[in-house]
């Protein structure tokens, strides 16, 4: 990408980077290997901690730091997510987490899916304010109007992610669709606010160019960058990614259900490839049968079964391409659709 030029927004300039393309924290997808590609590219890419222990964590770190070439003790640019939910669950486990993203100086903490975040934020604030170093950006997603309010008027955060109800993984089911929902949010941001980014259902660059386009700094993309060697998916994971349509990317709680990660927030379901555990959730299949099923299936790979997580933008997508050439064909094919976009003329 060191030919073309550089997308100017506010998200590309808080985080210093050349285009306005995140690689979400995605929990068992998106370890060091793909954050470190991303960023290493000219985008920005997170580490998804998820039910990760500390050991984990710092491994993708490092992973992260040898793949952007980072000395230790310098500032390493990427960033982390937490899931609420899971930080809630043991608070020492938790502060050992995110002091072990301080340790490394990652540029910014993503949080999402907790029913009181208030706590976790004041934490990382109070780390910020000991570290004498730039402060750790605070990310925040959000899948409502009045979430979105929270995070803006009384978190104070640094980024807001809004999340479409089409977006792969988890979210609300109570969600809009992120053309309805970013537009809403970003006419109750004030102009001193946040840096607003959008995610859902986002899969190719026309798409990134169209939220540019829309107001928003920056875009989110999950299903594109798990069809990359990088994530944490396996083959036969990714080649269910470039066979599916999107008809086939379904909200159900069906494979929660099934492995037993029950402890979401109200109103919180997953988007995933509609396969034989959502059919026989459907069917009303004992949950007992259908966790056996899915246990087998997860022993032996089988997809028929297990998960695999992406939004209603997989049509969209149908090859399998290095993290790097991913974050270039987004950027270049957005710098494109704006320049189109420019050259449009307005008659009377």
């Amino acid at each position: 990408m060191a030919s073309t030029p550089a997308i100017r927004t506010q998200f590309t300039q808080l985080l210093d980077v050349k285009t306005p393309v995140v690689a979400p924290p995605m929990a068992y997808a998106s370890g060091g290997a793909l954050a470190g590609e991303v960023s290493l590219a000219g985008g920005f890419g997170f580490i998804g901690s998820g039910y990760d222990t500390p050991e984990k964590l710092r491994r993708d770190l490092e992973t992260a730091r040898t793949i952007l070439k980072v000395e230790p003790g310098s500032p390493l640019p990427i960033g982390v997510g937490f899931l609420g939910w899971i930080l809630d669950k043991s608070e020492a486990t938790s502060k050992e987490l995110i002091a072990l993203v301080f340790e490394y100086r990652v540029k910014a903490i993503w949080l999402s899916f907790g029913d009181n975040l208030t706590p976790w934020i004041e934490f990382v604030r109070k780390l910020n304010q000991k570290s004498g170093s730039p402060p750790i950006l605070i990310f925040v997603q959000i899948c409502s109007l009045q979430e979105a309010l929270t995070a803006i008027n009384e978190w104070k955060a640094d980024v807001v992610v809004v999340q479409g109800i089409e977006a792969g993984g988890h979210g609300a089911s109570y969600g809009l669709p992120l053309l309805t929902l970013l537009p809403l949010i970003l006419a109750n941001t004030p102009t001193n606010g946040p840096v607003i980014i959008g995610a859902g259902g986002v899969a190719d660059g026309s798409q990134v160019a169209a939220l540019l386009t829309l107001g928003a700094s920056g875009a989110v993309l999950g299903t594109r960058f798990l069809l990359s060697p990088e994530s944490l998916y396996s083959d036969a994971q990714r080649k269910v990614l470039v066979e599916a349509n999107s008809s086939q990317s379904v909200r159900t709680m069906a494979f929660d259900e099934a492995r037993g990660t029950v402890g979401w927030p109200k109103g919180i379901d997953g988007r995933g490839i509609r396969n034989a555990t959502v059919d026989d959730y459907d069917k009303g299949v004992d949950i007992s049968v259908i966790r056996k099923n899915y246990e087998e299936a997860s022993t032996k790979g089988d997809t028929d079964r297990v998960v695999v997580w992406a939004g209603t933008g997989v049509g969209l997508i149908n090859q399998v391409l290095p993290a790097k050439d991913i974050v270039r064909e987004l950027h270049e094919e957005c710098l494109s659709r704006l320049r189109n976009a420019s050259n449009l003329g307005i008659n009377g």
